[in-house]
């Protein structure tokens, strides 16, 4: 396989997904086994990829502290709306 990076597709995010597909030709058993070998080491690299940014995205404390302000404005909001609504069911008795 070509280390070519230009016939890799790429998601919207910008990482790569897959490469096209090669056209069968005549090729020997050690020319499959190094293609083997490389989709092997491609996968195991697009798996640890996918698996940091699994831990990372899923890491809900992580995201409370990037998220911290967010959080606190939600909060404030549901407080209010909470608030309002048992006034108004107070006020309705």
């Amino acid at each position: 396989m070509s280390d070519d990076k230009s016939d890799v597709y790429v998601s919207g995010a910008g990482e790569p997904v897959a490469r096209p597909a090669r056209v069968p030709q005549e090729r020997t058993a050690a020319q499959i086994r190094e293609d083997i070998e490389s989709t092997r080491v491609e996968l195991s690299n697009t798996v640890g990829t996918l698996r940091g940014r699994v831990n990372e995205l899923t890491d809900w404390r992580a995201q409370v502290r990037e998220h911290k302000r967010e959080l606190v404005i939600g909060a404030a909001v549901a407080g209010f709306v909470v608030g309002g609504l048992m006034a108004l069911r107070r006020r309705g008795r």
